[in-house]
């Protein structure tokens, strides 16, 4: 790689054609900025065979050993949160791109990502760490990647009964939720599925970790948050003895003899962000706070 030159590794989402004029218009952009390219391999050939745009790379991504100044992440939160488990332990910041819908992580529109390259050359921008969960079992049966940047989720399988969920914090019993589920939340998720049954929105940097019921026996049952230094143990019944988990969207199915422990993760995922970008800002427009419909 020639002195000077910013090394970008870029992850996108493979499935959303109507993206490919936002693609193309970034790859330009990178290419007049004299970045480096790194590109994964699978968006790689979806870029080239799917959308049809001519595009050489300077190197391709084809596992999890790689190097960037920078990773891109292109699409909407999902694909940020894919882009989070390949980055993992490297500490690269993470640029999101929305080409999606909502997008708290993934904030930055197309049409002001060579505004955000420029800025990245002065160094007018800030990084912002985000804390995640690690989950482990007593017995060994978890095989999907153990990392949650949003959330845990321990949901009923495939039967209408509700599952009893025993929760202990750092061996306390807390109490037994009779629901369809619970999640375990980072303040980054707090905006995701947690907000979508009742969960509390939390500022993203803040040391703390939410339990949410999911649809709960009892109303009495109320998201709890918790300091994020402590460590959840979860013991789960069920009518048919299996549970899913999920983790950030990556899903099992265990035996209801297992127990998950759940405490925070030993590294950060870091953000890159704008300095005029503030969370306040991004919550108040993406679920349109104050908006009046009349006008």
């Amino acid at each position: 790689m020639e002195k000077g030159k910013i090394k970008y590794a870029i992850f996108g989402n493979s499935y959303h054609k109507e993206c490919a004029a936002s693609i193309g218009q970034i790859i330009q952009i990178l290419r007049r900025h004299t970045a480096y390219i790194s590109i994964e391999e699978q968006f790689y050939h979806f870029v080239r065979s799917t959308l049809k745009i001519d595009f050489q790379p300077d190197e391709i991504i084809t596992d999890n050993n790689f190097s960037a100044s920078f990773a891109i992440s292109l699409g909407g939160d999902g694909t940020f949160l894919n882009t989070a488990a390949r980055v993992g332990e490297k500490e690269i910041p993470i640029i999101g791109i929305n080409t999606g819908r909502l997008g708290f992580l993934a904030e930055v529109l197309p049409k002001d990502f060579e505004k955000l390259i420029e800025s990245l050359r002065r160094g007018d921008y800030f990084i912002e760490h985000r804390s995640l969960l690690r989950v482990c079992d007593n017995a060994n049966q978890l095989n999907i990647y153990p990392y949650a940047l949003n959330e845990v989720a321990i949901l009923k399988h495939d039967n209408s009964s509700m599952i009893s969920i025993r929760a202990l914090v750092d061996g306390h019993y807390l109490t037994t939720y009779q629901a369809d589920g619970l999640l375990i939340s980072t303040p980054t998720g707090s905006t995701g599925y947690s907000l979508s049954v009742g969960g509390p929105i939390i500022s993203p940097t803040s040391p703390c970790i939410a339990l949410t019921p999911v649809a709960p026996h009892s109303l009495n049952v109320r998201p709890i948050i918790l300091n994020d230094d402590i460590t959840i143990r979860l013991q789960v019944k069920s009518r048919n003895h299996n549970f899913l988990t999920s983790i950030d969207g990556r899903s099992q199915n265990l035996d209801d003899h297992v127990e998950l422990m759940i405490r925070r993760a030993p590294y950060r995922i870091h953000l890159v962000k704008r300095s005029n970008s503030h969370f306040f800002d991004t919550l108040r427009n993406k679920l349109l706070w104050g908006a009046d419909k009349r006008i």
